[in-house]
């Protein structure tokens, strides 16, 4: 049980592909940088604007809300980007992404939603995929497999 559960969070040895572990790296590595910096960080910590947003979508304690969603952003960025625990971190960075763009963008056209949409893709690829052999989580499996 504590294999599948570990096996969950720091995904699991499969075929593996050097040249596809790259590719799936620098994804995974842009893609939580650019959340984490250009996103996370500027809601970090939630202005009163950001708070009134969250309001506006009808979550309760909205404050608390804003804080999940801005560290979602940045945490889980970050994390995405070193491959660290990367399974959690992209789902909490995806279900982020599915409030934005089916909630704060749902009157948007496509392309306000866009970017939510494709940060939202990633994430959930990344859910699916784990961070590949180059990312940390491949590290704290060898030594857990030891």
């Amino acid at each position: 049980m504590r294999t599948r559960i570990m096996g969950v969070i720091f995904g699991t040895a499969g075929v593996e592909c050097p040249v596809g572990d790259a590719g799936l790296a620098l994804l995974r590595v842009f893609a939580g940088l650019a959340l984490a910096l250009a996103h996370g960080l500027g809601k970090t910590p939630p202005t009163e604007r950001f708070v009134e947003g969250v309001a506006a979508l009808g979550f309760p304690a909205p404050v608390l809300f804003a804080w999940a969603a801005s560290l979602a952003e940045l945490g889980g960025g970050l994390l995405v980007a070193l491959g660290l625990a990367t399974r959690p971190a992209a789902a909490m960075a995806g279900f982020t992404m599915l409030v934005a763009a089916f909630g704060a963008h749902a009157a948007d056209p496509f392309s306000k939603k866009e970017m939510a949409l494709l940060y939202l893709a990633i994430m959930v690829a990344f859910v699916f995929m784990g961070s590949g052999r180059f990312g940390l989580d491949a590290l704290v499996r060898r030594r857990l497999a030891t």
